[in-house]
């Protein structure tokens, strides 16, 4: 009868770390299929700067050092992890705010027909990321939490399963309320 319990026990253990080992498994591919989303419109994202920065070099010729840091951070922003990614991805948003203050300067490029559409789908592409951002910060929670929480932990200890960064603001330049005149 002892026999029969422990077996039972053993069974019921087993079957909990196989089914959380699935969960962490398709929580981690969740993560990595939100990621690859976000990565797909950033390299939409990163596609449309080289149009833009072109555009804008035929009208500030003396803003060069500003074009130059937007194509090298899109250059950067490819490569690398995870980590990496999100770090150049604060970069580069950084950097597209540099390059349409300087073209707040040029009021024939802000009327040129062309620079007007790459913006209009740039500021569509940006909202497209800040959706998969959500997305992929939202996998990134449930994913942490299942790591993080009792008795998952333990499992996810043993098979490591680590926790996961979440997309964050880490510039202060886009952290600013902004200031709307009308």
């Amino acid at each position: 009868m002892v026999m029969y319990i422990i077996i039972g026990v053993v069974v019921v253990l087993f079957v909990l770390v196989l089914v959380t080992y699935n969960s962490l498994i398709q929580l981690r591919n969740k993560v990595k299929e939100a990621f690859s989303t976000m990565d797909v419109y950033l390299k939409k994202r990163y596609d449309l700067i080289p149009n833009l920065v072109d555009i804008v070099k035929g009208y500030a010729k003396h803003e060069t050092d500003t074009l130059q840091e937007v194509t090298k951070m899109r250059v950067d922003a490819q490569k690398g992890d995870l980590n990496t990614a999100i770090d150049s991805e604060v970069k580069i948003g950084d950097a597209l705010q540099s390059l349409l203050v300087v073209v707040e300067k040029y009021p024939d490029l802000k009327a040129n027909t062309n620079f007007l559409d790459l913006q209009e789908r740039l500021s569509k592409m940006e909202e497209e990321i800040a959706f998969s951002r959500r997305y992929y910060n939202g996998s990134v929670r449930e994913y942490n939490n299942k790591c993080q929480m009792f008795p998952f932990n333990l499992i996810a200890g043993v098979f490591g399963f680590k926790s996961l960064p979440m997309y964050q603001v880490e510039s202060e330049q886009e952290r600013k309320v902004v200031d709307v005149k009308l």
